[in-house]
């Protein structure tokens, strides 16, 4: 566990429980940072240099910094480069492009149509390529890290001219080469959102199609299925048998069992989906959070459970109010509401409590927070995700050890996208490192008041760079693009 160092140390941490990220037990340690990496970690006394700066953590726990499975981050890191929502939480790296949403690579004459709307306006995509994007975030330097796929509506939306139909050969050539090019340009992977309007109408054989440009590459796929509520199973039939012919490792986006006629059919998919991870790699992301938030959509509009309007561009008076109460002011029912509202964001309240605490549990799950960060009203796991496991689930609830929890953020994520040298504290990684107070971390946001920082996250460092501290005293900026299996 320990090691030599060649040169004075820039930071050692000394007195910290260490969770290195592997699900291994916890233990009382130190660890030695140079440069953007750490050179050594050990037990107490292990590490007999002292460092240019030295912190005596007092028991607090030393950890990877967290790594969003799953964001919509891909704007907001060039336009609030700070990252206050994620890194506040201890998140060093955020995985965007989800869902089949993605800047790159497509450009838009009028407003984007939903849900491409979600990362924002026309003027927010301006990148006609890949390797255009990945400029921009090297040029802004954001305070965290970046990890990027490519969207199926972003390129059906950039090659075809009607996307209710599958695509033809050439249109599938078309965008094979800009899967290619986004690749070959640090991309590490791509993501379909079957469920969209914008890329429902591609069918299993257009999505394997693609994916074979990607699997060249060794990259992964992501979906949101075409369906998380009554077909769910079939979905996920779907999902796994398209990433085989594809030859791509598979991930499914926040699973879910939707809608009140659907709780507690996690008792089906969960064991389905392992079974079929025993011959293909599949993983899932999951938010601790029994409500989901996207566009309001006609079809998905009910009272079996509160929907609430996170944004709504003609009546931003309704914004953080309920469906039902809008409707009833006004004097019109719940459908009527919802057409007046449009275009507009919701909050839908769709899952069971005990089908979330199965996905979080489950050996195959990551922690992904799904935010939507250009929400005027945002759901509060954009602020409050990790701080929710770590402090709710782990240490209130008993679902796992915090150790399962810290790895289910960090070493599995690393695992599952190919991010080497990040996700764990060993030597030669990258110094991607957050300290935290186990006895004291929670998450503060909540669906009336979402934008709050959580509490007990102390300090976070990225690529060797100190760049948050809860006092407000660090700001350094050291994110880059960060690339799958180098």
């Amino acid at each position: 566990m320990t090691s030599p160092l060649e040169q004075k140390p820039d930071w050692v941490f000394r007195n910290a429980r260490i969770i290195d990220g592997s699900g291994s037990p916890s233990y009382l340690g130190e660890v030695a940072v140079t440069g953007e990496f750490i050179t050594a970690i050990g037990t107490l006394g292990a590490i007999t240099a002292i460092g240019h700066n030295e912190i005596d953590l007092e028991g607090a726990a030393l950890a990877p910094g967290f790594i969003d499975a799953h964001t919509h981050d891909d704007r907001i890191v060039l336009d609030a480069p700070d990252m206050l929502p994620k890194i506040s939480q201890g998140v060093t790296t955020v995985v965007v492009g989800n869902c089949g949403i993605s800047l790159a690579p497509v450009q838009f004459a009028g407003d984007p149509p939903p849900p491409m709307n979600l990362l924002g306006g026309r003027n927010s995509y301006e990148f006609p390529t890949f390797a255009a994007y990945a400029d921009a975030v090297a040029k802004r330097r954001p305070a965290i890290n970046v990890a990027a796929l490519v969207g199926h509506s972003a390129l059906r939306l950039a090659t075809m001219s009607d996307i209710h139909r599958k695509a033809n050969d050439a249109e599938i050539a078309r965008m094979g080469a800009m899967l290619t090019e986004a690749m070959e340009n640090g991309a590490i992977g791509w993501s379909t959102g079957l469920f969209y309007p914008t890329n429902a109408d591609a069918d299993a054989e257009e999505v394997a199609a693609l994916g074979r440009y990607v699997a060249e590459h060794s990259g992964v796929y992501a979906t949101h299925m075409r369906d998380e509520f009554e077909n769910v199973l079939e979905s996920i039939e779907e999902s796994v048998e398209t990433a085989r012919n594809a030859g791509t490792p598979l991930i499914i986006s926040h699973h879910k069992c939707a809608g009140v006629e659907n709780w507690g059919r996690t008792e089906q998919t969960l064991p389905k989906i392992a079974a079929l991870a025993e011959h293909h790699p599949i993983n899932v992301d999951v938010y601790p959070y029994s409500a989901g938030s996207t566009n309001l959509r006609a079809d998905l509009m009910t009272d079996t459970y509160p929907i609430m309007i996170s944004w709504s561009k003609p009546h931003p008076e309704m914004t953080g109010r309920y469906i039902v109460d809008i409707a009833e002011e006004w004097g019109v029912d719940i459908h009527e509401a919802t057409a007046r509202l449009q275009p507009a964001g919701a909050i839908y309240f769709q899952m069971d409590e005990a089908d979330v605490r199965r996905v979080l549990a489950s050996p195959l799950s990551m922690i992904g927070s799904d935010g939507l960060p250009h929400d005027v009203h945002p759901h509060p796991r954009l602020w409050g995700t990790f701080p929710r496991v770590l402090g709710h689930y782990s240490r209130d609830v008993g679902l796992f050890e915090l150790e399962t929890a810290v790895h289910k953020m960090t070493g599995l994520t690393a695992k599952v996208f190919g991010l080497t040298r990040r996700g764990a504290l060993k030597r030669g990684h990258f110094a991607d490192i957050v300290a935290f107070r186990p006895e004291m971390v929670a998450d503060t946001a909540t669906y009336e008041d979402p934008v709050q920082k959580s509490v007990g996250i102390d300090w976070v460092m990225v690529n060797g760079t100190m760049s948050y501290a809860s006092n407000g005293q660090s700001e350094g900026r050291a994110g880059r693009l960060v690339y799958r299996d180098r």
